[in-house]
């Protein structure tokens, strides 16, 4: 297979709750409103129905047969026996240079996983890590980590906020990003000893960084970059996401309580609308997986067919903005990367523990 004179984003079809029947339609409307091209990857036998019910005109598509699908189930440590997957093979087409990028709805501890052992990580960075970008009162918020990474140390969270850094200037456009730290209170010292020790290493960097925040504070639009490890991240994005769920419906079911009430929401409607598609997380579809040597998105196991366009036309607009390599350039610009992080062995990382001393306790 040569690759496509589009930008190519290799799609993992058997991934998320649904699989075929909603990443297909979801790709190739991505595809057709972004002029990229597409490789859908899993067995041949679930993809090709889809593609033949739907209008491919004007988009170079191709199909990788795989096999094994990884459930949600799987411990990425499993994967060794499991040697034709979809997700494998998605990356794989990355590592040959068929492909630009990847999209999956599957299992994410086997995207972390695939993508490490397939494209590696960017040099200085220990842990990829799941950036996910969301609406605020103002202007979208970078949420890192949301679920790769559940048992971190203080360097990691250091790398976390210098990769979301470079993430919210390439992607968002924010000239210099406000980075806080998601603590249980503001005050420095507040917090668990990772914390802590992370608030010391942010405090001394280069980064914009404005101290510990709330979890009130995510949706108020007055920070850019939140950091926190992949436990804390994931229970916040679930609970946001379940909010704004819970929300919606309430408000559905108190507006069309009563005449007059239904009255107000007919009139109030196109607020409503935009209400609903701002608090959407198919909006943004999926969330990067920043620190591979690749573009690679993971969107939500529940995915629908929106949600996968979202995150396929996300990673086509990665490619078109050279965004990985704005990674790569901005994270080797920064020295603080090495002084952090583990580097060339044990030896670096306890000297860059002696430099920086523990935060003291609250």
């Amino acid at each position: 297979m040569n690759k496509p004179s589009r930008p190519c984003i290799a799609v993992d079809a058997m991934g998320g709750d649904f699989g075929p029947q909603v990443v297909v339609p979801g790709a190739l409307n991505a595809a057709k409103a972004n002029a990229l091209s597409l490789v859908f990857v899993g067995r041949e036998e679930e993809i090709r129905p889809h593609l033949d019910q739907a209008d491919t005109t004007g988009v170079e598509v191709d199909v990788v047969d795989a096999r094994e699908v990884v459930a949600m189930s799987d411990k990425p440590s499993q994967l060794r026996r499991k040697q034709d997957t979809s997700i494998q093979k998605a990356f794989l087409q990355v590592k040959k240079g068929r492909a630009d990028g990847v999209v999956s709805a599957g299992n994410s501890g086997a995207s972390l996983a695939c993508g490490m052992f397939t494209l590696g990580r960017i040099k200085g960075i220990e842990r990829p890590a799941l950036a996910s970008i969301l609406p605020t009162e103002k202007n979208p918020l970078v949420l890192i980590d949301v679920g790769a990474n559940v048992d971190c140390k203080a360097r990691h969270l250091f790398q976390f906020g210098l990769m979301a850094d470079v993430l919210a200037k390439d992607v968002l456009q924010i000239e210099s990003p406000r980075v806080g730290i998601l603590s249980i209170g503001e005050e420095e010292g507040k917090g668990n000893a990772l914390v802590r020790d992370a608030y010391t290493m942010l405090s001394r960097s280069s980064l914009n960084f404005v101290g510990n925040i709330e979890g009130r504070d995510i949706f108020g639009g007055d920070i850019d970059v939140a950091v926190c490890d992949g436990f804390v991240g994931n229970v916040a994005l679930k609970i946001s996401e379940g909010l704004a769920h819970s929300l919606s419906r309430i408000l559905k079911r108190e507006l069309t309580t009563g005449v007059m009430a239904k009255l107000g929401c007919l009139l109030a409607r196109d607020g409503f609308r935009r209400f609903a598609k701002r608090v959407d997380y198919a909006e943004y579809g999926g969330a990067p997986l920043l620190g591979l040597n690749g573009i690679a998105l993971v969107c939500h196991g529940a995915s629908n067919a929106k949600s996968i366009s979202s995150a396929v036309a996300m990673a086509g607009t990665f490619v078109d903005n050279n965004a990985n390599e704005h990674l790569v350039q901005g994270l080797t610009r920064n020295k603080e990367l090495s002084l952090y992080g583990r580097g060339n062995g044990e030896a670096s990382e306890a000297a860059a523990s002696q430099e920086l001393p523990k935060a003291s306790s609250s």
